[in-house]
């Protein structure tokens, strides 16, 4: 008797876990809302920013933000949180964008189910939407992350663009993703931009020796020379780092660095390494780049994060809850 009970039990937990609580997973938040559609909500504040606000660049914003919550203290909001020494402070943050479209989204969360989802799973699932729109393929998103209530911007040490392939590996080992994820989460910058000073050694001074990066393509090496000039005046110039498709989730952000037309030097080193250039050419050659670009942000998304009984749900993504004030007694 006490082995079919324990059939039972087995049984619920893998037809209903998507319903429970206690870890990641898919549909964490599926009839916890009512009648509301958790991941609808989330979807539509993201179309709306997307096609009614005009910002088709959500997704490289998006892609950055997740990737540096998770990296530091791990996928926690913690990025979020607003102070004078928070991880926003940072250098490495002090371009990433899309506050804004989450504090909307978690607004029109709490004004639906109070209290109920995590800002850490709203930037995973937002992230998730901006990929979409632009031209990735749907992924499941696990949910069911609690947010930190630390934010430093002291702890904020993020991989350098002139990081070699085996540190890179290392790093990324640490946080429990291959290789192969690190590969495909580089893909990630097909839909971003880097300002000039990030690689501007590789035009004029590659280590050093006074020239140019000699595994840099000349045609890009014209291009960046035009677009960031070796005494400018003016700010610090963008340049995307897919020059093919910079809008599009796609794979030519690895089609061109094996042209030798990576802009920033990991990127262009991912190529040519012994350690990483056949994912690499397997990348260009696999139609099914979409499928494994969302399983390795599935993965990044489980990072060091906080579940049932630690951490908490803010009420804001911007700030930690106040802490309700116990009295003492003499005993």
């Amino acid at each position: 008797m006490p082995n079919a009970l324990a059939l039972v039990v087995v049984l619920f937990f893998v037809l209903f876990c998507g319903k429970c609580y206690g870890e990641l997973r898919v549909g964490f938040y599926e009839g916890k809302c009512g009648v509301t559609n958790v991941e609808g909500v989330v979807q539509n504040v993201v179309e709306t920013w997307h096609f009614e606000k005009k910002e088709k660049d959500i997704a490289a914003a998006l892609l950055r933000m997740q990737f540096h919550d998770c990296f530091v203290k791990g996928c926690d909001a913690s990025i979020l949180l607003d102070g004078l020494t928070s991880e926003r402070k940072a250098v490495p943050n002090s371009s990433v964008r899309g506050f804004g479209l989450i504090d909307a989204i978690k607004e029109a969360l709490e004004a639906e189910c109070q209290g109920l989802v995590s800002c850490a799973d709203i930037i995973s699932m937002a992230t998730r939407d901006a990929v979409v729109l632009a031209g990735g393929k749907w992924y499941d998103v696990e949910t069911g992350r609690r947010d930190g209530d630390v934010s430093l911007a002291s702890n904020v040490k993020l991989p350098a663009a002139t990081i070699s392939v085996s540190d890179s590996i290392k790093l990324f080992a640490s946080k429990n993703l291959t290789q192969y994820d690190m590969v495909y989460l580089l893909g990630g910058h097909t839909v971003g931009i880097a300002r000039c000073s990030l690689f501007k050694d590789r035009i004029y001074n590659f280590n050093k020796t006074g020239g140019p990066d000699p595994s840099m393509s000349p045609w890009l090496l014209a291009e960046l020379k035009e677009k960031c000039p070796r005494i400018s005046l003016i700010f610090d110039n963008t340049y995307p780092l897919d020059v093919k498709t910079p809008s599009l989730v796609d794979n030519s952000y690895f089609q061109e660095i094996k042209k030798g037309n990576g802009v920033l030097q990991i990127d262009q080193q991912i190529a040519l390494d012994e350690l990483t250039k056949n994912i690499v050419d397997d990348i260009v050659n696999d139609p099914d780049f979409y499928t494994k670009f969302g399983e390795a942000m599935v993965k990044l998304g489980r990072v060091e994060v906080l579940i049932d009984g630690q951490g908490e749900v803010r009420k804001s993504c911007r700030v930690v809850n106040k802490k309700p004030f116990i009295f003492g007694g003499l005993n």
